[in-house]
């Protein structure tokens, strides 16, 4: 028979006796596939910060050209005409406003021509809004929760009518594909006015925060009257708005 276990300061055991027995290893009560699924959720969480867009970033300053670090940017990647042509097809955008107005002097807009998505026409945003108040609504096809408003602003402007116009213009990153923009618009069935600000003149001639998305509204002489870095959730949201900054009932 085995010798009752010595306690603290007894006498050594019998050289004839079984060799003390190692203490067991306490198991984790967190299983080790837990703990790396842990890891690369905090792994992600910190990717996602770091490329967040946040608010008090400058305006950008226009010099973008389309490379990183490692090479092109995904969303510049372009297709055939023949393929560009088909998606505006589908797409089946409104024409970009024009009004035939005069430009104010005061225009924040005025000289900037851009990219109308639904020709690829060459528009000059400026004079073709003046004298209208306008609703400037700034996106991107990688902002999620763009995916959410877009389609609100595009019942809004269906609703106001002729009362102002209302402007899509996507921001500078992805602005140089105008297919991915397209296909965007098709799988979300948004039908809005949609130009392009590949060089982000529209987003620094307006001050527009980098927050996406931001909605700015512009009086009939082209000046800015707010700036709104948040997300409409629906038409009554932007009317109110509208109402408010720039006296339009719509």
């Amino acid at each position: 028979m085995n010798p009752t276990p010595t306690s603290a300061g007894s006498s050594p055991p019998d050289a004839g006796s079984d060799p003390p027995q190692p203490p067991h290893r306490r198991h984790s009560r967190f299983p080790a596939t837990a703990r790396w699924t842990l890891v690369f959720i905090v792994v992600i969480i910190a990717m996602v910060v770091a490329i967040w867009p946040r608010g008090d970033d400058p305006a950008p300053s226009g010099a973008d050209d389309g490379v990183t670090a490692t090479g092109p940017r995904a969303t510049d990647a372009q297709v055939d005409d023949a393929q560009l042509a088909k998606a505006r097809q589908e797409a089946d955008l409104p024409a970009c406003p024009t009004t035939g107005a005069p430009v104010s002097p005061q225009s924040a807009l005025a000289g900037i021509t851009v990219p109308c998505l639904s020709d690829g026409s060459a528009y000059d945003i400026g004079a073709a809004t003046a004298g209208k108040p306008l609703v400037i609504n700034m996106w991107a096809v990688w902002c999620l929760p763009c995916r959410h408003e877009l389609p609100e602003m595009a019942a809004y402007a269906e609703r106001a009518g002729d009362k102002l116009d209302v402007v899509a213009v996507h921001a500078q990153e992805g602005a140089r594909n105008p297919y991915l923009v397209l296909q965007f618009l098709i799988e979300n069935g948004v039908r809005l006015p949609v130009v392009l600000d590949t060089d982000a003149k529209v987003a620094g001639a307006l001050g527009a925060p980098r927050v996406f998305p931001s909605t700015i509204l512009v009086r009939a002489d082209g000046t800015v009257a707010k700036v709104l870095p948040q997300i409409f959730d629906d038409p009554d949201e932007v009317a109110a708005a509208v109402q408010q900054y720039l006296g339009v009932a719509t």
